[in-house]
């Protein structure tokens, strides 16, 4: 078997390293840093729903608050007439449900192969308030397909999914699921963006052009 002789040079600087990791620890610099952080983020007193509304539009998502069920019904199927989609397609099993129980005919189930549809519903696994994103999961159904695959990506949520910031969102789910945590967690904010084109902004190429959120003010 060959062998491959180690350089002296190389070896001075792995002694080095050796004889570094085995002394003592350097210490931490500022070590009440972290339990005096406090609040980084300035609160504005604001429900978190009001929060998520103001920061989620300033990210160009269309939102649209909803009393109970029927009116995120009566306002999807509002939204696909004034849009002349031809085909709206829903990845949650219960809207589906409900879209049928009352005859609202607008709707199909959500399928990878059908390219040319205009947009697809979702639910979620929460909303953030703070920074105005949906966080979504491969537990959800089609979960990593359903929210970037079509040009329109329409989401619903209840009033308790709304959080007031991301670590809440990640214990949120953590309290969910427990050990066995999705294997897929995104957190999407607004419609997709790239400016790798010429350094020109560009709007929806890796994903949705546009994201509606349909906020329902119940608890799920």
């Amino acid at each position: 078997m060959q062998t491959f002789k180690t350089s002296v040079a190389r070896e001075n600087i792995l002694s080095k390293i050796r004889k570094g990791l085995g002394g003592a620890p350097l210490p931490m610099p500022f070590p009440g840093a972290e339990k005096d952080a406090g609040i980084i983020y300035a609160t504005t007193g604001d429900a978190p729903e009001e929060t998520f509304a103001e920061a989620f539009i300033k990210l160009g998502g269309k939102f649209v608050f909803c009393e109970n069920e029927q009116d995120l019904l009566d306002n999807i199927n509002v939204l696909y007439e004034n849009r002349g989609w031809q085909q709206l397609l829903c990845a949650e099993d219960r809207l589906l449900r409900m879209f049928h129980n009352h005859k609202i005919d607008i709707v199909s189930p959500a399928d990878p192969k059908a390219e040319a549809a205009d947009a697809c519903i979702t639910g979620c696994e929460a909303l953030v308030a703070r920074t105005g994103s949906i966080l979504l999961s491969s537990r959800q159904p089609m979960g990593r397909v359903a929210s970037v695959y079509f040009p329109v990506h329409i989401v619903f949520a209840y009033a308790n999914q709304v959080l007031p910031d991301i670590e809440d969102a990640i214990a949120y789910l953590k309290k969910k699921y427990g050990t066995t945590l999705p294997s897929m967690i995104n957190l999407a904010t607004g419609a997709s963006r790239t400016a790798d084109i010429e350094k020109t902004l560009v709007v929806g190429v890796h994903g949705p052009g546009e994201v509606f959120c349909f906020l329902i003010n119940a608890d799920l």
